[in-house]
């Protein structure tokens, strides 16, 4: 037991699906898990293990950013042996060919935290996906017809930007989405030796100005799911 996942040894599996919200974690579990289970319930914050396709898997939930992620990762790797992290969120869309629903794998994730500064004084560290995580779920996403997009994403501290407009001298670089922990989990993974990938579906556009309802995002976006789940 570590000091925020209640879960004793052998209850969490290597493979770890990290949703932002915990409410997401459950759903994931009930929806796509035989037989699982809750080995954690601190600060609200759900985890689960149970079985898929004769796979075991966990999912927990992290919170949202990256600080709350790192610790939920910390403790995954180090006190719990996981060996594949694999974030499922939502994100915000900044460019105008990536729409509502679109499915965003991040290659790489660009920050606004200060997280890898302090590491690296002066220097610019670029997180990157596991390559073969990277490969399994693009190769299960043709597989299965599911259409994704692939590329560059930003990692932001602040969900309320003062400036409307700041997106877009991100999306004149290529940026394809925000969301607000795949750099850090990046970092952390590399860190450890471990692999990490994120799975994103948009939620909104910064660009139309669509957005989907907070219950959608609790309990829709399937087929980032079945992605994810089809690394294993």
């Amino acid at each position: 037991m570590s000091v925020h996942i209640a879960a004793k040894q052998g209850e969490i599996a290597e493979t770890v699906l990290l949703p932002g919200d915990p409410m997401r974690a459950k759903w994931i579990a009930e929806t796509f898990f035989d037989n699982p289970f809750c080995y954690n319930q601190i600060r609200g914050m759900l985890g689960y293990t149970g079985t898929y396709k004769g796979k075991r898997v966990s999912v927990q939930g992290t919170g949202m950013g990256i600080p709350s992620a790192l610790i939920y990762c910390h403790e995954l790797i180090n006190d719990y042996g996981a060996k594949n992290l694999i974030r499922v969120g939502s994100a915000g869309s900044y460019q105008k060919e990536v729409n509502i629903r679109d499915i965003v794998i991040a290659m790489a994730a660009s920050s606004t935290s200060g997280i890898n500064n302090s590491r690296f004084i002066n220097s610019d560290y670029s997180p990157t996906a596991n390559f073969e995580l990277f490969m399994k779920a693009a190769q299960y996403a043709q597989d299965h017809n599911i259409p994704i997009k692939a590329g560059n994403v930003l990692s932001s501290d602040e969900f309320y930007d003062d400036d409307p407009n700041s997106y877009k001298h991100w999306a004149n670089f290529g940026i394809l989405c925000v969301e607000m922990e795949a750099a850090g989990l990046y970092t952390i993974a590399a860190k450890f030796n471990v692999k990490a990938l994120a799975i994103l579906t948009i939620s909104d556009s910064l660009v139309t100005g669509e957005r989907t309802s907070s219950e959608e995002r609790e309990t829709t976006f399937k087929k980032m799911i079945e992605i994810a789940l089809g690394t294993l």
